[in-house]
């Protein structure tokens, strides 16, 4: 197993997330609190999984993750110029914010 997969299975196991099934992974995300903020990196579904909701499931889990540790804003790490995240991250209510290059969504409440 990775090195960084272990440190965030140690430090804090709920920030990884994962879709499963019939018993097998068919996507992940990890969602990462700082103490300040929330962010989203990483979400990975399964080519044969995709468009069946299981990518925003696992945001949405995400940011109630992220909001029960406090959080009331979250930015997804995207690239800009990857233009099928980018209509996924638009559909799950994450604009680009050009100023800080970033995907933002505030989700307190």
């Amino acid at each position: 197993m990775n090195e960084d997969l272990q440190r965030l299975l140690r430090d804090s196991p709920a920030g990884l997330l994962v879709a499963e099934r019939e018993g097998e992974i068919v996507g992940a995300l990890i969602a990462a609190w700082d103490g300040w903020r929330g962010n989203l990196y990483r979400l990975a579904v399964r080519d044969d999984c995709r468009r069946q909701g299981v990518g925003l499931e696992l945001v949405r889990a995400g940011e109630e993750y992220l909001r029960s540790r406090g959080g009331r804003r979250v930015t997804a790490l995207v690239a800009f110029d990857d233009g099928e995240a980018g209509g996924f991250w638009d559909s799950a209510g994450y604009p680009q914010d050009e100023e800080i290059g970033r995907r933002v969504r505030n989700i307190s409440g």
